[in-house]
């Protein structure tokens, strides 16, 4: 949740954003701003603008510059940056805003075929990864799996929580459901099928047999093609990230998320498993 609100920012904070927005009508706090000490939806007279940031020494800081710094080499299933104000102690983007709901991650959601048809788009647009200075997804990884599994040439979004997609329904057919990504603050470059691996977890999580969960992620072909010693060692890699995260930061969401991982890497372990792609066992 956000921890500040539009009228406590400092006044010359407010007026920077208003020579690029125009005169602001109305503000709407965003309450899943969870890494944002802003989050907040203005209402301009030339339409609604995003704006999301914080104090620029905050814990935040780094990822508001981040997601600055390779938005500009995004596709457009990612909003566009309109502009940045930096100003007295805090840093503010500003974002075109986008329209929809949080996905249902559930088994049966259509939601859920909007979501593999963006993953399939964004690792072809984002191979080979775009000139941007991002983090080796290896290296951020390098104490839970060994590099060479994880390494790839694909600018990845890496946070694959449902806050983090939106959907909009643009007629009632099914097929005109579009699905975005937002929140680019922490981009990292690897293996193309990494980000699909993520939201299989968190399919899991959302009440899928891991069997089902992979069949869906095989609709993404960069994730039907990987090597399934890879996918089996990512998985294992999982149960160690949560379970430092439920140590080092113990919150309710983390021991769900352990256990969800645990499923997944139990089934990748079975002993008909190991050595096969992910397509012909999922």
């Amino acid at each position: 949740m956000p921890r500040s609100h539009w009228d406590e920012l400092p006044d010359g904070v407010r007026r920077d954003v208003e020579r690029h927005t125009g005169p602001i009508r109305t503000t709407s706090t965003i309450p899943t701003g969870a890494a944002s000490d802003i989050a907040v939806t203005l209402d301009t007279a030339a339409g609604p603008v995003f704006c999301k940031g914080g104090e620029v020494d905050g814990r935040f800081g780094w990822l508001y510059r981040n997601e600055a710094r390779v938005n500009p080499s995004l596709p457009p299933l990612a909003p566009r940056l309109l502009w940045t104000v930096e100003r007295d102690g805090w840093l503010l983007l500003g974002f075109e805003h986008a329209a929809g709901r949080h996905p249902n991650l559930s088994p049966g959601s259509p939601d859920l075929t909007p979501l593999a048809a963006l993953l399939s788009d964004l690792a072809r647009q984002l191979t080979p990864c775009p000139p941007v200075a991002v983090p080796s997804f290896a290296d951020r990884w390098r104490t839970l799996i060994a590099p060479e599994l994880v390494d790839g040439d694909t600018l990845l979004h890496t946070d694959m929580t449902p806050r983090n997609f939106l959907i909009e329904t643009r007629s009632a057919a099914r097929e005109a459901q579009v699905a975005r990504l937002v929140d680019w603050s922490g981009p990292a470059r690897g293996a193309a099928w990494i980000d699909t691996a993520l939201l299989v977890h968190r399919l899991i999580h959302a009440g899928h047999a891991p069997t089902a969960a992979e069949e869906w992620g095989c609709q993404v072909p960069v994730f039907a093609e990987a090597s399934g010693p890879a996918v089996t060692a990512f998985a294992e890699a999982l149960v160690m990230l949560w379970q430092r995260k439920q140590r080092t930061a113990p919150a309710s969401h983390h021991g769900p998320l352990v256990d969800a991982a645990r499923r997944w890497a139990a089934h990748r372990s079975c002993p008909h498993r190991r050595g096969s792609s992910t397509a012909s066992t999922a």
